[in-house]
């Protein structure tokens, strides 16, 4: 029997097990081994990041996970790398059930921090130079590319404010979108077409991400869907913003969750539908979707669970 089990090892989970373990709730997570990503969650295929607080010379995702984990070790956490498999939040304590031997482990709360995986449009080329030009978030990395020509590739809310943000960064901005109209807000498509440093390409797809040999992005090989003719974009940065899938399969018809997938928590808070379960980062955050949001709501998942736990006696 556990206290607090947390599941996911992003921002949000090491900053929960920090929290949870300097609140003598010795805590147990399970890092992740395949199941939605890999332990320490998207950072890791970031490169360089220049946004997190208390790193003015930047520092690589990677680093800065390795940098988390240890501080979570320091602290007493127990790290297991493996995956959970199962949940049943139908009582408490709560059982979930880890690896291929379904191993079955048991708390009074339940922290989750599973985190969103960015979809990407399956090309070799895109995931050969993902952190070297490609990306999924122009807040994360758009100043690497500032007066320099990007491309985004969409249609939707997030495609709109993908571009808007990077036209007030970047020399000029192309959106690529595979139909004839666009299906994001009257609002926000009226943004982007009125604003002068986005171009917008229609009935067109990203074929290929240029140039793997070089190990950086130098443009992209764009396809018209009613010529079959291709084009080659001269552009230093490649943006995907077709959305994010939250991963919260292990928790269908168990937590009520938004239409988009994402896992409801009270407002304020990271209380979810079920007493004693806890969510924090991007598994339920699609708005803002930052290591430092992230990090912030995991800090706010372990106190609500203390606070919780010592309310019904628990702790």
């Amino acid at each position: 029997m556990r206290k607090v089990i947390i599941i996911g090892s992003g921002p949000a989970g090491h900053t929960a097990a920090i929290y949870a373990a300097r609140a003598n709730l010795r805590p147990l997570m399970f890092e992740g081994l395949a199941r939605g990503g890999i332990p320490g969650g998207q950072l890791m295929i970031t490169n360089d990041v220049e946004n997190y607080p208390g790193f003015p010379e930047k520092i690589t995702g990677p680093d800065l996970m390795k940098a988390f984990r240890d501080q979570s070790l320091a602290q007493g956490v127990e790290i297991a790398t493996d995956d959970v498999t199962k949940v049943d939040l139908s009582k408490s304590p709560f059982s979930v059930w880890v690896g291929d031997e379904m191993n079955e482990h048991r708390a009074r709360a339940l922290i989750i921090a599973t985190g969103a995986q960015a979809k990407w449009l399956g090309l070799e080329s895109e995931a050969a130079l993902q952190g070297r030009g490609v990306s999924a978030c122009a807040v994360c990395d758009g100043a690497f590319f500032r007066n320099q020509d990007v491309v985004v590739v969409g249609g939707g809310d997030t495609a709109m404010e993908e571009a808007t943000y990077l036209a007030g960064l970047c020399a000029n901005v192309t959106l690529v979108h595979r139909r004839d109209h666009f299906r994001a807000s009257r609002t926000m498509q009226t943004r982007v077409l009125k604003n002068p440093k986005i171009k917008v390409i229609y009935n067109a797809v990203v074929d290929e991400v240029l140039d793997v040999s070089l190990g950086q992005v130098t443009g992209a090989r764009v396809r018209d869907l009613t010529t079959n003719a291709v084009t080659a974009l001269a552009c230093t940065g490649l943006f995907v913003a077709i959305g994010h899938t939250p991963n919260t399969d292990l928790f269908q018809g168990q937590l009520e969750l938004h239409d988009n997938g994402y896992i409801k928590t009270k407002v304020g808070s990271t209380y979810t539908s079920v007493p004693g379960v806890f969510a924090c980062g991007d598994v339920q955050d699609f708005t803002y979707r930052q290591a430092v949001t992230a990090a912030g709501s995991g800090c706010m998942a372990a106190l609500d669970a203390e606070r919780w736990m010592s309310a019904e006696a628990l702790h």
